[in-house]
């Protein structure tokens, strides 16, 4: 057994991303093939409490301490650097070295891992407070709503699971009420930051963005990132293809004023400095950059149902130049074994936002619908199947 497992961890150190996703698939299928019901009820007990127990790691900076320690701590060091009760901290510490988010190198002692260094990124402990305090209640509500409405479709981002979990929105859609809410919204924010970070190469590479983007009849506009967040794929490109082809404004960030006004100032600062516009505005209202070779939409159209995402790509079309195109950059599922991370937000979009994930059919409907049309599709992502959509105007 031992033997097998040491061939498994140099076999994982070696895969690139394909084989990492395929050995992690694996390794779940394996787990469980091999539990008995009890095995599976405990795990089931644990669901919750992992992501609570991170919850209160992130409250403590606990994280933060451990990972930027250069010993590692006992119990009564990280009690006094925290503040807590040290049997109360002893006990969370004993907890999360059990599931793998920090190291228990002695009795009481404690280091930083892998994963609590990642847990100690803004981008991660954002993630951790979204998925807890906006989605957590959410699923919660989610069997009491579906049960009321006798399980029927959930197709209007005002009716969902969100409105019960959250009865304060009123029948505000969540993307509608959570720039409302500063701090829920900033942890949205930071998580999509690194949102598809586990991608072999970022979609620009998967995609020949240089190829089609720089040329000497291309649009003062190269891309406008329509609701980019705090500008992360921006910077991406900035960093990838230089201020020399891409600075003087030939990229052009926009988002709603609440999300541009949480921007950390470094990002703020390193956005105005490289040359990427920033703009405010809502993807609802009429487009003000026209003619741009590219629109940008990243997790924009799988927060809505299909009828405000006709909207969304209205206003693009009429925005439309002679070069112009949509790049949509989202998940590309398949009609049969859609991944479960895939799978998981799917269900997720379904019960917070009344939208949904989509097949490369319900694509071409939707785009058909919008009067737009597929030109390519390049996958990047293969574990979620994230997706660079190139979409140009129906002929």
């Amino acid at each position: 057994m031992d033997t097998i497992l040491a061939q498994l961890r140099t076999l994982a150190t070696k895969v690139g991303d394909d084989g990492r996703i395929k050995l992690l698939n694996a390794l779940r299928d394996l787990q469980l093939s091999i539990e008995t019901p009890a095995d599976s009820l405990n795990r089931f007990a644990g669901l919750h409490l992992e992501i609570t127990a991170a919850r209160i790691g992130e409250d403590l900076k606990l994280f933060e301490t451990l990972s930027s320690a250069a010993n590692p701590l006992t119990v009564e060091e990280l009690a006094s650097k925290t503040g807590a009760a040290p049997l109360l901290i002893s006990r969370l510490a004993r907890y999360l070295a059990s599931v793998g988010q920090i190291t228990e190198v002695s009795t009481g002692t404690f280091t930083a891992n892998k994963l609590t260094k990642t847990l100690a990124e803004p981008g991660y402990r954002g993630g951790i407070y979204h998925f807890f305090d906006n989605v957590g209640p959410v699923f919660q509500a989610l069997p009491d709503f579906l049960a009321k409405t006798k399980y029927q479709d959930v197709t209007s981002a005002s009716a969902t699971a969100f409105q019960k979990a959250f009865p304060e929105a009123g029948p505000l859609p969540a993307f509608m009420w959570l720039p409302t809410q500063p701090e829920r919204f900033g942890h949205l924010q930071q998580v999509m930051t690194v949102n598809g970070a586990g991608a072999s190469a970022p979609w620009f590479v998967a995609f020949p963005f240089a190829e089609h983007a720089f040329s000497s009849s291309t649009p003062e506009t190269v891309l406008v990132d329509v609701g980019g967040g705090f500008g992360h794929q921006c910077l991406g490109l900035m960093g990838a293809f230089g201020g020399e082809k891409l600075g003087g404004g030939k990229l052009v960030l926009q988002d709603l004023p609440q999300t541009i006004a949480m921007f950390p100032p470094p990002l703020k600062g390193g956005l105005d400095a490289s040359g990427v516009k920033v703009q405010e505005h809502d993807f609802f209202t009429e487009q003000p950059v026209k003619g741009a070779r590219f629109y940008y939409l990243r997790n924009i159209l799988h927060d809505w149902p299909d009828d405000k995402c006709l909207e969304i790509l209205a206003r693009l079309k009429e925005a439309f130049g002679p070069q112009s195109q949509i790049l949509i950059d989202e998940m590309v599922l398949p009609d049969q074994g859609v991944p479960w991370q895939a799978a998981s937000i799917d269900l997720t979009m379904m019960a917070s936002l009344g939208s949904r994930e989509r097949t490369s059919g319900e694509w071409k409907s939707l785009l058909d619908r919008a009067g737009l049309e597929i030109l390519r599709v390049d996958t990047y992502a293969p574990g979620r199947l994230d997706s660079v959509i190139q979409v140009g105007r129906k002929k």
